[in-house]
């Protein structure tokens, strides 16, 4: 996962914990860090961010990072990692298939596939 994928996937989690009511102030206070720090990098490229369709918003946001250097922005880097750090729950697996990755939560499971064009077929008795 590059640098802009992890900052993506990291405001992507982000909102999307944040708007449970379960969201303690940590994620909420490292949320907003991320954010704030996503901006700072952004300068005034947020605009085209915010106008696209919610479908591409996460591809337009990784090229305006990328356009804006966001690789070398170490504070955006670690805001980033500290946030998705306090989403992953404990005894949470991680999988990774052809570079992407995937969190896994496989207590109690039966049958498992993981990654992209799996196909399975389980007879519980």
């Amino acid at each position: 996962m590059t640098g802009v994928d992890l900052v993506v996937a990291a405001i992507a989690a982000g909102a999307t914990a944040g708007l449970t009511d379960a969201a303690n102030s940590g994620v909420r206070d490292a949320y907003e860090a991320l954010r704030t720090a996503a901006r700072r990098r952004l300068g005034g490229r947020e605009e085209r961010v915010e106008q696209a369709d919610p479908e591409a918003r996460g591809a337009v946001l990784a090229e305006e990072l990328t356009a804006a250097g966001a690789l070398e922005d170490e504070e955006l880097l670690r805001a980033a990692r500290v946030l998705l750090d306090l989403l992953r729950q404990p005894g949470e697996d991680q999988v990774r298939l052809g570079g992407d990755e995937y969190r896994v939560d496989l207590r109690d499971a039966k049958g498992v596939a993981v990654g992209p064009d799996i196909q399975q077929t389980n007879n519980f008795n």
